[in-house]
Parts: C-alpha cells; sequence; structure tokens
C-alpha cells in the first residue's frame, strides 16, 4: 500500500498532527500511522494530495518510495522522473546529525541527471525529489507540481474573527467529508461558512446580529458560494439540527446574544441544546472551562497573546 509523507509545522503540532490522522482515517478508516517529530507517514490507499489539499498546517508532501540505509539511487527508484521535464533534490533533515545540505543536493541532483533525461529546475520544477533524514529512519520520496487553491477572499473583516487555518483544523479534527454539512451557530463574518465551501462541504450559519449576517452574505457571494445564513439566535440550532451534520463554531467572548449575559452562560445554555449523535468543534475562552468543566474527546490549547488563549474542544 501506498506510504505518503508530511513535513508539518511546529506551530500548534499536536493539532497539525491529530488533523493529518483524522483526515486519513477519514478517506481511509485502514489506513497506519507513524510520527516521527513533525513527519507524519500514513500508509493508505488515499493519495497524499487529496490529505495535503484539506490540510492547514502541512508545510511539505508526498510520497514516499523507498525507506533507504544511505544515500543511494538507482535508475529503478527514479521511474517517476520517466515524463518529467524538470526536476530539483531537496534535502530534509530532521536528525540531528549536521549535513552540508547545499552540497548534498549538488551531488543527489548530478546522480539524478545520469538516469534521467529531465533538467534540474529550481524555482517550479515538474518533479521534486526528497531524501529526508531522521534519526530513526531514512526516506526516498517525491512530489509533483501541485496547482495553488486560491483563498477565499472577504470584502468585509472584523476584529477577532477566527482564523482561517484554526477554521480548517476543526472542520478537519470532526471528519467531515465532501458533501456533507456543517453549522457555525455564532457565523459572524462568515469565516467557517467560506472554509468549508472551499473544501466541497455544505455550511449554514446563524447570527443573532443583523449587520453580521450580512457581512456573510457578502463575503459568500464575493467568492460564488451559496450558503444559507439565518439572522438568528443559537437557539435555532434545535429546529434545523435534521439539515446538518456537525457544528463547528467560536464562541464570541466580546460580544454576546443578550448584552446582559456573561460567556460562560452563553456557553452553558449552548451546550445543554446541542443535538445528539452530531459531531462539534468548539473554540473558546480558555478561562471558561474551569468554570464549567466541559466534556469532550480531546481539548487543545491555543495561545494567542499574553491575555487570550484559547480551548478547541472536539465532542
Amino acid at each position: 500500500m501506498p506510504e505518503s509523507f508530511f513535513i508539518l509545522s511546529k506551530d500548534y503540532l499536536e493539532l497539525a498532527t491529530d488533523e493529518i490522522i483524522a483526515l486519513s482515517k477519514m478517506y481511509d478508516r485502514f489506513s497506519k500511522v507513524k510520527i516521527i517529530s513533525n513527519l507524519v507517514i500514513i500508509q493508505s490507499k488515499t493519495n497524499w494530495e487529496k490529505i495535503s489539499k484539506r490540510a492547514s498546517f502541512v508545510k511539505i508532501s508526498g510520497q514516499i518510495l523507498r525507506k533507504m540505509s544511505g544515500l543511494f539511487l538507482d535508475e529503478e527508484n527514479l521511474g517517476v522522473l520517466k515524463n518529467a521535464k524538470t526536476f530539483v533534490c531537496r534535502i530534509i533533515n530532521l536528525s540531528s546529525n549536521q549535513f552540508n545540505i547545499p552540497e548534498l543536493e549538488s551531488s543527489m541532483g548530478d546522480m539524478v541527471s545520469k538516469f534521467s533525461h529531465a533538467k534540474v529546475k529550481l524555482e517550479d520544477p515538474d518533479i521534486t525529489v526528497y531524501l529526508i533524514f531522521t534519526d530513526k529512519e531514512n526516506f526516498f520520496g517525491f512530489s509533483k507540481r501541485v496547482k495553488k487553491e486560491s483563498r477565499p477572499k472577504k470584502i468585509t473583516k472584523y476584529p477577532h474573527e477566527l482564523d482561517w487555518k484554526l477554521t480548517r483544523v476543526m472542520i478537519n479534527l470532526i471528519g467531515m467529508r465532501e458533501g456533507k454539512t456543517i453549522c457555525d451557530p455564532f457565523c459572524g463574518t462568515g469565516t467557517t461558512l467560506l472554509e468549508a465551501k472551499s473544501m466541497g462541504i455544505h455550511a449554514i450559519g446563524l447570527d443573532f446580529d443583523e449587520k453580521m449576517c450580512a457581512i456573510s452574505k457578502e463575503n459568500l457571494v464575493t467568492n460564488g458560494y451559496k450558503s444559507k445564513v439565518f439572522n438568528s439566535d443559537f437557539q435555532e440550532l434545535s429546529k434545523i439540527s435534521e439539515e446538518f451534520d456537525g457544528i463547528v463554531t467560536d464562541l464570541p467572548y466580546g460580544r454576546s446574544s443578550r448584552a446582559s449575559e456573561k460567556p460562560e452562560e452563553i456557553l452553558r445554555r449552548f451546550f445543554s441544546i446541542l443535538p445528539k449523535r452530531k459531531r462539534i468543534a468548539i473554540m473558546y475562552k480558555k478561562e471558561l472551562d474551569s468554570k464549567l468543566r466541559l466534556k469532550g474527546l480531546k481539548k487543545y490549547e491555543i495561545y494567542r497573546h499574553k491575555s487570550l488563549t484559547r480551548t478547541i474542544l472536539i465532542k
């Protein structure tokens, strides 16, 4: 079975690792996972491009061709270059050893050239050949040129709106496949709706603030997306529960559905009406955790600045 590799950003590494695992299991529940620092290797029938396209914190990804005991290449290993016109070699050193990386990449390029008609091209080549060093094993792999996805655009933004990468992570952690529907009961400027639609997932937004609903709709239209947006309190969830498969939201901490209501009261009421048997990812201020003792499958702490740490709860 093919093996894919993913080099993850070390920002929120636990979150990034769990996201890759969740995606691989979502597409292939029999996939096998190996973790070496910020390198995640997935043995699965699912192509690496499909997983990488959905993930938020992947820096480099590709397919592993073989494990290596040393720096050794031959014609059989380089069959992937058969139809490529250009290539580049890259060394990824995740080991404790020190290497002269530019010299190694140059030597590796010379060896590849002996077995291939492809020419070296440092920028945007057809194929990138990787040699990955770790303290445990070394790996030889490659990736093809992948068209960069365009980001959803926002005509109007708002202070403290949900970070798009963390939004994607939450959607991915609850295993929401293409064609499913999520609901954001505090949709604000529509970040969750935009990210969901960009991944082929349907979305429904609720917000008590009429102005925010208008902004969400405007941002959706700008990207050619069609999603339902209702000017309604989050309690509407119980009425439309049959219309969605999961909930992804960031609990507002600078505003509330009632001016006099404390955030912990909103969260308490919110949890009391959550539909059963729905996949849920919620972000809220860390300090609310100790007051409410919320339970879920897993929690992640997201440090934003010295006065604000957020918690992501997967339920």
